[in-house]
């Protein structure tokens, strides 16, 4: 009867890694009906949960893989051929900005049945119009010495050479006013990289998003890639230096910033995340429960 039992139970253990095997091959996706999995880049958004009260129901989800790891989150606007937000995590990193990555596209937002990883732009540029319907392809950005490629989840936000190789993807990318890009936007990001290596002591989430009323880069007379009027980010770090000076410790656990993406009156304005909040619902599709964090970054202890 033991022998029995103990079959028994090797058969079940073996129909369990079988039926977990199948689940988990069914879930290393790109694009994904939802980020409630690891393998979804779940382990990306503070308690798993991504913003909320986004209106349109024509956006992606595309977890960011690379090298057949998740890396991070993206929601992807396929007919403006933007991002709408990435969230990551940040990671502890000395800024310095690699330039030897090739730039990459999502396969499975013009094929579900394509690779689950990101993957290089093709040598051949006829061959980028097999997916130019559904993303930006590097052609869109060639003739436009306005914009700069501005990153949502930011190369000097990584420290793994393998992290920072996966934000070159056109999908975690948006065109900013070249003025903009390198002054108060890049100012930002080096901002809140020192403030989060010196005093978030556990994990920090960072969302990084677009409003989306603004111009379009065109190509062959064609409207190819919308270029967002204001750039938003908030952070999420519930363990954090209580000693840190009160400067610094007030914009703990959670605070935002958001700045007009133009030439002149483009600083970056840092606010409280309600605040944050409250901007960005008179300039995007959301409903009134529009929330970035869950529970607004407070845990629930």
């Amino acid at each position: 009867m033991r022998a029995t039992s103990a079959n028994r139970a090797v058969s079940l253990t073996a129909v369990v890694m079988v039926l977990t095997s199948v689940v988990l091959q069914g879930v290393q996706a790109g694009v994904v009906s939802d980020f409630s999995h690891a393998e979804r880049c779940k382990d990306s958004l503070y308690m798993g949960t991504p913003p909320r009260g986004y209106l349109s129901n024509a956006f992606k989800k595309i977890c960011q893989r690379y090298e057949d790891k998740p890396r991070y989150a993206t929601v992807y606007d396929p007919r403006r051929h933007i991002p709408i937000f990435s969230a990551y995590t940040f990671k502890k990193s000395d800024g310095e900005k690699k330039v030897d990555f090739p730039w990459m596209f999502e396969p499975q937002l013009a094929s579900e049945k394509s690779s689950s990883n990101m993957e290089p732009f093709p040598q051949s540029t006829s061959m980028h119009m097999n997916f130019e319907d559904t993303q930006a392809v590097l052609e869109d950005y060639a003739d436009v010495v306005q914009y700069e490629r501005g990153q949502l989840n930011p190369d000097e936000h990584q420290a793994d050479p393998l992290d920072k190789a996966s934000t070159y993807s056109l999908t975690n990318v948006v065109p900013q006013i070249r003025e903009f890009n390198l002054g108060p936007w890049a100012e930002h990001q080096d901002i809140i990289r020192k403030r989060l290596n010196n005093y978030c002591r556990g994990k920090a989430y960072v969302i990084t998003g677009v409003t989306t009323s603004g111009h379009t880069i065109r190509r062959n007379n064609m409207d190819r890639v919308a270029v967002p009027e204001y750039m938003w980010s908030a952070y999420c770090c519930t363990e954090f230096d209580q000693n840190a000076p009160y400067f610094v410790r007030y914009k703990f656990p959670v605070f935002g910033a958001y700045g007009l993406n133009d030439r002149v009156n483009n600083q970056m304005v840092e606010v409280p995340l309600k605040n944050l909040e409250k901007f960005l619902k008179g300039r995007m599709d959301v409903d009134k429960n529009f929330q970035i964090f869950y529970n607004d970054c407070v845990p629930d202890n």
